[in-house]
């Protein structure tokens, strides 16, 4: 049945094919689309040039399955269009995940003698027929196998009529097969077909052939590139676009699930080849399209992953799929994505409107930030992962989009997740098993974003810091009412607002915001019940950077343990072996910008989180993490860099003010830096920003076009495309003033015990891969791998901020949360402690020091007698002797050298060693001081001394069991020695470099050689010592015989030109 069903479904897909008339001709090359977007990881979208000369496209893979074409099948890379993916396919065998996706075997050439009996779906023992379609239940409405229809690479085929969409999954065992439609019609619409058919790898060979075999008039079956997932479709004034991900790298990995980083995009026109180039560039609205979406690197801070949903916090998702457990589901649905963070929404919808699973094909990405580090503790590892996720509502460049619209979406909308998680297991599942109650995982969530209210700042002028006007007042506040009933849906309660714009002003500028945020939150708070009220937290921390009397990292860290206290954080767990905890609630953190001042905001309060984190893995034996440690050291690298990716794609720049000027620890060095940083977001908001915006609101779907509409180049302002329409007020119910929030999002975040799968039911049979296919992403079973390729073990981790000469000697500790000074460990600390052991000594104490130490006798290496030199060691093992020639020289601890202050150095006739010292010794006194030393060495030669902790450790040497002569004659018999020296005592050492007639080789038992060779060797050695010694007419001079002797053997290799010294001719 299944085979009949299979057969049916290619008969139609060829039937669908048109061979095309007979009359014809067979293109030699499709012409090159000059749409054709390339991205390369260096740079944005390109649009290339049509070339002037048509290339032959290769056909990869070939369809003959010999030694010399299949090159595929034989390990070897084939060069794909240039044209079409922009890069050339390469053998990538050296890591588990390359960055350019290796395209589907076809090793099956096609046998006309068989009637293809056995295509049909892959046969599965444990799965019943649903399953193998993808969908799971017995009406096929419930969630679907995440085994079936997860999709990691694609390979796109192309035909003159249509394109070929191959993907495969992460096992490369089952495969599937979109169908889209290829049209010169500007007007027609998007067609896509979905085969839901899954198929191995031999059944997608037959089938691929059979579709050969029916555009064989037309051209056949063509590889156009390779690609690891669809990001959509999108369409200007012409034809329809496809915009596919052709490179990726990996990021970050949460419970066995990849998540990729964005570094190349293709944009594919879904035109026939035969299309004329001539007639697709004379339409210059396209091309200025083209271009203004050109200004978008989709190469920059753009993630996805094929089975974890990013656009979600890690506590949404763990809540959503113990729901689905307790429903009795396997699996949640898998297109529950946040549309808030979809910045590829408007490329989707035309998928979505064609196809019941667009997911299957499509990847929803996110724009912002994700990092991932390791922190070792004593073998215990903690992996940090810092998620930024850009909203996609009211988005764009810094000048241009401030405060918040008529839908209560604010500008620069950014949630930041940090997830600690250990990594005693990969996945979110505990041991028993537990679906998805691992308690080694928990994560802390903030917000930032613009003040909710109506104002701008016109950037028109050259001034940098344009006035803040506020362009309504509502008394209602219904934007900012609106921006908080999100939060409360996003998060729940309470809101922890943290303002910190500035409270005095000469001219009042960000002082005017202050004021009207504080009425707005105090009328929203009179109506929320007492404890949801928002909390308001306004703080000038510029004004207190600047003050050298206020600690503003210490004011930080109060409010960041109070936001922690108010909000709490996520901890999963079961509920009974392990506690649960959940976030209610969520910091929101703005300045001006939300930028600098913001930043640093946001990671005291991350830092603090971070410590509760750990706590509550049990890392940790408080809740407290100490500045200049490995762990936070790592840390604020990371929110550096998400500082600063955040600032690049708000205001043009990187940050201005770090953590380093907020700490008041930055270098002068760094002024200079901050000056270009302000100088750079100065630029790009005055000239580059416009650009910007437009390419956002083209991506984003703000601008559509429309024929006898405007042109997005002539709009004067893009207001009318972020808010609403003012016709639709009067249709639109208003809200309540009073009652502005949604009771129901008040409500606590709950997440409930785990409750184990009881009774048949039909979902306890499933395997894991059933309800996670983390196992087959991570692990990759069936596949050669090794540690060095893992991305776990790549990644940053706080062991590479150990200094590895340090731990040779055990003097550094490994602890990530020991404070590090500058200077090092033990070290420092004794070098501080021996600058603070001073004492002040009178000069005519000076003076008599120096004349008893040359009548003092010194009987000890630290005798009482005189004043004996001390020494300061760093391990703290005991005092150890100091040798000669630093004695010799003068004692910077005895001698004060550089002034009045000098290290405690107690003489026997010293009474008055607490008075005032000499400024400078004079000559008479350095003198005597250098004959004490020199009459010091002399007394420890005359009378040596051994210590007692030298006495010890020669009497255990003595005592050793295998203790070895200390001279090796010819007397001792070579059986007295121990077995394991053997092989060094009879070594060719005793030999070599001797003459001949030595009798050492006799005597070890070696053979004799016989005297003419002795004498042959000897006479070539007189030779070469006569030839030595001998001294030419002109010694400087070489001549052509000299080159040939082996003492000109480097120069020889000079004139061959093997030496680094050899000079190059001048012209």
């Amino acid at each position: 049945m299944a085979a009949e069903e299979t057969q049916l479904a290619i008969s139609a897909i060829v039937a669908a094919t048109p061979a095309g008339p007979p009359e014809t001709p067979v293109p030699q090359a499709p012409a090159p689309a000059p749409a054709t977007q390339t991205q390369s990881q260096n740079g944005p979208l390109r649009v290339p040039e049509p070339p002037d000369t048509i290339t032959e496209p290769v056909l990869f893979p070939p369809l003959h399955n010999s030694a010399n074409t299949d090159s595929v099948a034989s390990g070897k890379s084939v060069p794909l269009r240039t044209g079409a993916g922009g890069v050339g396919l390469t053998d990538d065998n050296d890591e588990d995940e390359p960055a350019v996706a290796r395209p589907f075997l076809r090793t099956s050439s096609p046998d006309p003698a068989s009637s293809r009996p056995g295509l049909g779906i892959m046969p599965e023992d444990d799965e019943d027929e649903e399953a193998r379609l993808g969908y799971g239940g017995t009406d096929g409405a419930g969630p679907r196998s995440r085994l079936m229809h997860k999709m990691h690479r694609f390979s796109l085929y192309e035909t003159a009529s249509r394109f070929y969409i191959v993907g495969g999954d992460v096992t490369e065992k089952r495969y599937r097969i979109l169908k889209i439609d290829r049209t010169n019609d500007d007007e027609s619409e998007l067609s896509i077909t979905d085969d839901k058919t899954v198929y191995t790898q031999k059944d997608m060979n037959e089938l691929l052939d059979t579709i050969d075999d029916g555009n064989r008039g037309t051209g056949g079956l063509k590889l156009r590139c390779t690609t690891w997932g669809l990001l959509g479709f999108i369409k200007f004034t012409g034809p329809w676009y496809m915009l596919l991900i052709t490179k990726k790298s990996t990021v970050a990995m949460i419970g066995g699930h990849y998540v990729y980083q964005i570094d190349g995009t293709d944009l594919i026109p879904l035109t026939s080849p035969n299309l004329k180039v001539d007639q697709r560039n004379t339409n210059t609205e396209e091309s200025r399209f083209l271009g203004i979406l050109n200004n978008l690197d989709l190469t920059r801070s753009f993630y996805y992953s094929y089975s974890y949903d990013i656009t979600r916090t890690l506590q949404y998702n763990i809540t959503r799929e113990r729901a689905a457990l307790i429903n009795g589901h396997p699996c949640a649905v898998d297109d529950d994505f946040n549309s808030m963070f979809v910045w590829n929404n408007h490329l989707l919808q035309p998928v979505a409107k064609l196809l019941n699973a667009p997911y299957d094909w499509c990847r929803p990405i996110i724009h912002g930030y994700i990092d991932q580090a390791a922190v070792s503790v004593y073998g215990r590892t903690a992996h940090i992962t810092v998620i930024a996720r850009r909203s996609r509502y009211f988005a764009g460049a810094r000048f241009l989009k401030r405060g918040a619209n008529d839908l209560g979406y604010v500008a620069n909308d950014v949630e930041t997740e940090q997830i600690v998680s250990e990594a005693l297991t990969t996945s979110f599942h505990a041991p028993g098993p537990k679906f998805f109650a691992n308690p080694a995982y928990t994560s802390y969530v903030q917000h930032r974003g613009s003040i909710p209210l109506y104002w701008t700042q016109d950037n028109t002028g050259v001034t940098p810091k344009p006035p803040i006007e506020l362009n309504l007042v509502d008394p209602f506040y219904s934007a900012a009412a609106l921006h908080f009933d999100n939060l409360f849906e996003r998060y729940g309660a309470p809101i922890y607002a943290l303002n910190l714009v500035k409270a005095r002003e000469r001219t009042p500028r960000e002082s005017k915001l202050l004021e009207e945020y504080t009425r707005a939150i105090n009328y929203l708070n009179q109506f929320l019940p007492a404890d949801k009220k928002i909390i308001h937290r306004a703080w000038d921390m510029s004004r207190a950077a600047k003050s050298r009397d206020q600690d503003v990292i210490g004011t930080l860290e109060n409010i960041a343990e109070d936001v922690l206290i108010t909000t709490g954080f996520f901890h999963n767990g079961d509920g009974h072996t392990s506690p649960i905890c959940v976030q209610n609630g969520v910091a929101r953190t703005n300045c001006i910008d939300c930028l600098d001042r913001t930043n640093a905001a946001q990671f005291v309060i991350g830092k603090r989180a971070l410590g509760h984190q750990l706590h509550a893995l049990g890392i940790l034996g408080d809740t407290c993490i100490n500045y200049d440690t490995d762990a936070v050291n790592l840390f604020t690298h990371m929110y550096h860099d998400h500082g600063d990716t955040i600032a690049v794609q708000y205001g043009g720049s990187q940050l201005v003010n770090t953590m380093e000027t907020y700490r008041k620890i930055n270098q002068w060095t760094s002024h200079s830096r901050d000056m270009i940083e302000s100088f750079k977001r100065y630029y790009n908001n005055s000239f580059l920003d416009g650009q910007r915006q437009e390419a956002y609101n083209l991506f984003l779907g703000n601008y559509i076009f429309t024929q006898g509409q405007p042109m997005l180049w002539d709009l004067a302002t893009d207001y009318y495309l972020h808010h609403e329409n003012p016709r639709t007020w009067l249709d639109k119910r208003k809200r309540d003033y009073i009652h502005w929030y949604t009771p129901k999002f008040l409500e606590p975040r709950v997440l409930p015990p785990y409750e184990p799968i009881k009774g048949k039911s039909p979902h306890t049979s499933k395997s894991m891969s059933t309800y996670d296919d983390y196992w087959l992403e991570y692990y990759r079973p069936s596949t050669l791998s090794s540690f060095l390729k893992m991305f776990p073990y790549k990644m940053n981790s706080t062991l590479r901020y150990i200094p590895f000469k340090s731990t040779l000697d055990g003097r550094y500790d490994l602890s990530p949360f020991r404070v590090r000074t500058e200077l090092g460990d033990s070290e420092a600390q004794e070098k501080k402690k021996a600058k603070k052991e001073v004492t002040i000594v009178a000069p005519q104490d000076m003076v008599r020091m120096a004349d008893d130490a040359e009548t003092s006798s010194i009987n000890e290496k630290n005798g009482h007698g005189g004043p004996a030199p001390t020494t300061t060691t760093s391990t703290g093992s005991g005092s150890k002797g100091i040798f000669s020639h630093r004695w010799l020289q003068p004692d910077k601890h005895t001698t004060a050298t550089h002034g009045i202050m000098k290290d405690t150095s107690h003489h026997p006739n010293d009474s008055n060693s607490g008075d005032e010292a000499k400024n400078k010794k004079t000559a008479l006194e350095k003198s005597r001081a250098a004959q004490w030393t020199f009459t010091q060495v002399v007394q420890e030669s005359l009378n040596p001394t051994v210590s007692a902790v030298e006495t010890e450790d020669y009497a255990r040497y003595i005592s050793h069991p295998q203790n070895l002569p200390l001279v090796v004659s010819t007397e001792i018999p070579l059986s007295e020695i121990e077995p394991e020296y053997q092989e060094y005592v009879n070594g060719s050492w005793q030999y070599e470099g001797l003459p001949i007639s030595t009798p050492w080789p006799n005597k070890l038992g070696l053979p004799r050689r016989d005297n003419f060779e002795e004498e042959q060797e000897q006479e070539q050695d007189r030779e070469l010592y006569m030839e030595t010694v001998t001294v030419a007419d002109n010694p400087l001079t070489v001549t052509e015989e000299d080159a040939q002797k082996k003492r000109y053997k480097a120069y020889r290799k000079w004139l061959r030109g093997k030496s680094l010294f050899k000079q190059q001719p001048l012209d």
